[in-house]
């Protein structure tokens, strides 16, 4: 999969990501403001400190993460079975 190279927080819940095969875009985050751990973005500063976490994931800190992957097939609206047809192959002979 490909991976984040950067990662800035924007105003309204907002992340805009680029990826290392040159992909970027914006990812809404605002539905996940203020439920369960996302409780810890009521401070909007604790959201603005996003980082790319070791193993490529979109973290805030070591207990709130996002997959990478979901992000980036959020942004280029592809499928995972159109990003990796072998996936489409499998379901075919399960």
């Amino acid at each position: 999969m490909f991976r984040p190279i950067k990662v800035r927080a924007l105003p309204g819940y907002k992340l805009e990501i680029e990826y290392d095969d040159g992909v970027k875009g914006e990812v809404d985050l605002e539905h996940l403001a203020g439920k369960g751990v996302f409780a810890l973005w009521d401070d909007y500063d604790a959201f603005d400190k996003v980082y790319i976490g070791e193993y490529g994931q979109i973290a805030w800190s070591d207990e709130i993460d996002l997959c990478s992957d979901a992000l980036y097939l959020e942004i280029t609206g592809q499928s995972p079975e159109q990003l990796f047809p072998s996936l489409a192959e499998e379901s075919m002979y399960a």
